[in-house]
């Protein structure tokens, strides 16, 4: 149609009328004249707004779906990201809480035994200078570390310091087959060198051949002049097999060590050795023998310096 006088006139009646009927059916309410042709839209229309909605519907109901579904996804995500979180602090806290344990087992034994000690954290483990089994420290010569120092922990005896540079240190374990060490018995003070054994117990030879030992029985270190490689008293491990060598010298046993050698983490370097040999004194208290009450603390025994060498 063009926009002409005679157009814009019939488009002006057409929105009159439509007003018209507007205000006629609203006032009306049910009893409207123009019910019955609204009736009849509905009829006419009612199937075809159906089926639109047969085809809308499903499209519709597929975009609320990936909606949702990316709803679920993202606290999906959330949640993974909140557990993982959770995770990592639970980790952290028992880590905290595994360190604040191991250092607390090294202080009492460095009071145990009058140690002085530099707390230190294993950084690597592996072969170095040739040795089989060692590891490094984070500490060093700027820590007032040198070769030939003791190395504990909470357990016992890790080891001896071997190389020194100004932040690091090597330290050679107990464990290894190269390893040598004066060692006394509890009690009765027979003394012998242990030497490492590898993923196996240590071994032992007493100097005494007929020396009375039997399982369970416990070591700790004789100590070496001025404290160097060993300082006295160090626990070193319990007997787990005494070796039948009748007639011969000295006697054998395989000692199973105090330390865990494969799980070291936090370690204390000795930089000034104790005043006096503790002797037995650093050794946690005997296990009562089975179906017996635990044994009376022994009388002390005075201190005295290490005479010993290794």
């Amino acid at each position: 149609m063009r926009d002409t006088r005679e157009s814009r006139l019939l488009l002006i009646l057409l929105v009159a009328v439509a007003f018209a009927l507007i205000t006629v059916d609203i006032k009306g309410g049910e009893d409207s004249p123009l019910g019955g042709a609204r009736r009849a839209a509905a009829g006419v229309l009612g199937p075809v707004e159906r089926g639109a909605a047969t085809v809308v519907d499903p499209v519709a109901d597929t975009v609320r779906a990936f909606r949702d579904a990316a709803t679920h996804s993202g606290r999906t995500d959330q949640l993974a990201r909140e557990n993982t979180e959770l995770r990592q602090k639970l980790a952290s806290s028992d880590a905290a809480g595994a360190r604040t344990k191991q250092l607390d087992d090294l202080l009492r034994t460095a009071g145990a035994g009058g140690y002085t000690v530099k707390a230190a954290q294993v950084i690597a483990i592996g072969p170095a200078q040739g040795f089989s089994w060692t590891i490094t420290i984070d500490a060093g010569s700027d820590d007032g570390l040198t070769r030939d120092m003791t190395v504990i922990n909470g357990q016992g005896l890790v080891g001896r310091i071997t190389t020194v540079a100004p932040t690091t240190a090597t330290v050679l374990l107990a464990s290894d087959p190269g390893f040598s060490a004066g060692a006394r018995l509890e009690g009765s003070g027979e003394i012998g060198f242990a030497s490492g054994g590898g993923t196996s117990a240590m071994k032992v030879s007493l100097l005494n051949g007929k020396a009375q030992v039997k399982e369970g029985d416990r070591l700790v270190t004789f100590g070496s002049q001025s404290g160097r490689p060993f300082v006295p008293g160090v626990p070193v491990g319990k007997v787990v097999q005494v070796e039948a060598n009748p007639g011969q010298l000295t006697k054998t046993i395989l000692v199973e060590p105090f330390v865990q050698f494969t799980r070291l983490d936090l370690i204390g370097v000795v930089v000034v050795p104790p005043r006096t040999d503790p002797r037995d004194a650093v050794l946690p208290p005997a296990p009562a023998a089975q179906g017996q009450a635990p044994a009376a603390p022994a009388a002390a025994v005075p201190p005295v310096k290490p005479s010993g060498g290794n």
